[in-house]
């Protein structure tokens, strides 16, 4: 493996944001979207376009014990690639990726800003295995601050 298929390479501090209170999916977005506009990594059509994909193609995924959401966008509005990783204090709901119908609460939330199309297959993998490795996602939650959480998702890379 690559430096740059590790999901560790992509998530960086700026974006990580640990046991945070949000009451819905888009004040995450617009935190996220203020955070990388002011770090020049996304174009400022990022926000509205993340609302509407998630909207189109919902990514809230039920998982044994918690709730993810995996929201994307377009790879022309990311000038530069991050993972942005948000645990949320109380969850926050999202649909389901598999039914409309259904809310998922979600007790974190990976955002991919990728411009690699191969890239965003290999993240979703990644993602995927640390989803399902409960000891390891349980760290990610209770990470009281964005070391520890990294920390824990590069346990999942060894």
């Amino acid at each position: 493996m690559g430096k740059s298929d590790k999901l560790s390479f992509y998530v960086k501090t700026p974006l990580i944001f640990v046991q945070e209170s949000f009451s819905n999916s888009i004040e995450i977005f617009e935190q996220v979207y203020e955070h990388a506009l002011e770090l020049g990594w996304v174009r400022s059509d990022f926000l509205e376009r993340i609302k509407q994909r998630e909207e189109t193609f919902p990514t809230g995924i039920q998982l044994e014990k918690f709730g993810a959401a995996i929201p994307h966008t377009d790879a022309e509005c990311i000038l530069t690639e991050f993972v942005a990783v948000i645990t949320n204090k109380e969850p926050v709901q999202f649909t389901s990726m598999e039914d409309k119908n259904k809310k998922v609460n979600t007790d974190v939330i990976f955002i991919l800003g990728l411009n690699q199309p191969h890239a965003q297959l290999e993240m979703l993998q990644s993602l995927m295995k640390l989803l399902q490795n409960d000891n390891i996602l349980e760290e990610v939650l209770t990470a009281k601050d964005s070391e520890q959480l990294l920390y824990a998702i590069k346990k999942i890379e060894k």
